[in-house]
């Protein structure tokens, strides 16, 4: 397929290109800086520019069969501002423009998907969050509406605690409440299931909890 990703160059998203690469997919990046990709490849395109650089998010996006974020807010305190949601909103918008239907992202447990049960965690995490990282939290919030508000066909992946673990394969999927799924979930992992996305259509418009 012809896959676009996005955020590219963090921890998760490295790995993603890798493991689309690795399964001989064509990849399409945006990154500000291409030398951060650290990695060559001749199925392997970047787009240099800005989430807020409209023309540059679309000419990422066309003739893609799917897109990948790896997007996340910053947790740290200082920041303020709507970047990532913001970014959210013009890639759902080029990606409109451009017919491209499927997105693949992530977000948190603080956030609830309708097939939920009632679960501590949604009581827990939001209000931990709110406290810790006011702003991430509405990161999350926004850039996850900018998704799911659209016609896109989504499948936000919900992660609690990404480790620098190594792989180990064995992923748990599911909603709160109904299925057994933990907390802690390798970055290589979560790469693995969100890529495993392209093909996979059970949680097609869902937003799944995953963990190792």
């Amino acid at each position: 397929m012809r896959v676009t990703v996005f955020g590219a160059t963090g921890g998760i998203g490295r790995l993603v290109v890798q493991q689309l690469l690795d399964d001989g997919h064509q990849v399409t990046a945006l990154v500000r800086t291409p030398a951060k990709l650290a990695l060559t490849h001749s199925h392997l395109t970047a787009v240099t520019g800005q989430l807020s650089d409209r023309d540059a998010v679309e000419q990422a996006v066309s003739g893609a069969d799917a897109v990948v974020s790896a997007l996340g807010p910053s947790l740290k305190r200082s920041t303020t501002g709507t970047a990532v949601t913001d970014g959210t909103r013009t890639i759902v918008q080029a990606m409109e423009a451009q017919q491209v239907a499927r997105f693949i992202g992530l977000a948190t447990p603080s956030l609830a998907d309708p097939q939920d049960k009632p679960h501590w965690k949604h009581k827990v995490l939001p209000v931990a969050a709110g406290l810790m990282f006011p702003n991430a939290l509405a990161e999350l919030k926004g850039m996850t509406e900018a998704v799911t508000g659209s016609d896109l066909d989504y499948t936000i992946a919900r992660i609690t605690n990404p480790t620098d673990k190594p792989a180990t394969g064995r992923i748990r999927s599911g909603f709160l409440g109904h299925d057994k799924v933990g907390s802690a979930m390798s970055r290589a992992d979560i790469a693995a299931f969100l890529v495993a996305q392209l093909t996979d259509t059970r949680y097609r418009r869902a937003m799944p909890a995953i963990s190792n």
